[in-house]
């Protein structure tokens, strides 16, 4: 299965972003924390160019915490600024002022220097669609001004944002890119939810899915589904699919004839991973993937 969502919007916020771009002091990058890569638009740093820019490992509450330190060290050999943060519940709200601060420092020094007193950071909040940007804008300005959803495609237009009297935010709809040349990035997109399911067939984001936790979090999905056995190959397909037929009969997804609704299973372990009932899980670590 290929996925691609490019709508036309989102081509419009290039634009936008690209005409504003001078006006801006300091990036926030917003990523999944459980797929940072995945979730990191490619286009992102041709866009931006050089402008200084903090990263946000968000929804950071339902990542694996080794792996997010694991991507924590990956961005500093970078030379970027990663800070896990949980946007939902307010995590680390204040660290991000202080960090933005912290890149502006040298330019505010020139300026105070010159006598110039500074004024608040221009920032400007990018990411893809359901990465959490409307939530992060809601939070540090302390109010909620910015459309929040649990689905892609939220954020429609731009908008500037005040956070106090320190800084202005610019927050900007999500945007993916034209082609995944790497279809696992895809997938995980999917899994994570920042693809809409009406553009998917739910049993191959599923089976995905549980090849992974195959892999990775065997005792997480049998404790969650009660799976009694696991195939000793997450490549094996037929293997993988008994696991979503065992899920599928334990939360009765049965069609007439006691026979699996697939679909439904799907939906029902994907909505589950996602809410974070199996634990938390990072779904890429930086050892496994070169993709972008």
């Amino acid at each position: 299965m290929t996925i691609q969502w490019f709508p036309g919007h989102m081509t419009r916020a290039r634009r936008q972003i690209e005409a504003k771009l001078k006006l801006i002091d300091v990036v926030i990058e917003l990523l999944d924390a459980r797929i940072p890569l995945s979730s990191r638009n490619p286009m992102i740093d041709e866009i931006l160019q050089n402008k200084p820019r903090l990263v946000l490992l968000n929804k950071n509450d339902l990542a694996d915490p080794e792996v997010t330190a694991q991507w924590v060290a990956y961005f500093a050999g970078q030379g970027l600024q990663a800070l896990p943060v949980d946007a939902a519940n307010g995590n680390q709200m204040k660290e991000i002022m202080a960090r933005c601060k912290q890149l502006m420092a040298a330019k505010f020094e020139t300026q105070l220097r010159k006598g110039i007193k500074p004024r608040a950071v221009r920032a400007l909040i990018v990411g893809i669609p359901n990465v959490g940007k409307s939530t992060l804008i809601n939070r540090l300005a302390g109010r909620k001004i910015a459309a929040t959803g649990d689905k892609p495609g939220v954020t429609k237009g731009q908008q500037w944002i005040k956070v106090g009297s320190e800084m202005e935010l610019l927050d900007t709809p999500g945007i993916l890119w034209p082609k995944f040349e790497d279809q696992e990035v895809g997938m995980r997109l999917a899994v994570t939810g920042a693809i809409k399911e009406e553009l998917l067939y739910t049993a191959d984001i599923a089976l995905y899915a549980i090849r992974y936790l195959c892999a990775h979090y065997g005792t997480s999905l049998q404790e969650r589904f009660g799976v009694e056995k696991l195939p000793e190959d997450p490549g094996d397909t037929e293997a993988v699919i008994e696991v979503m037929e065992a899920i599928g009969r334990k939360r009765g997804a049965l069609l007439s004839g006691g026979r699996v609704d697939l679909d439904k299973a799907s939906l029902t372990i994907l909505r589950e991973l996602r809410a974070g009932k199996m634990g938390r899980i990072s779904l890429e670590a930086p050892d496994e993937t070169t993709t972008q």
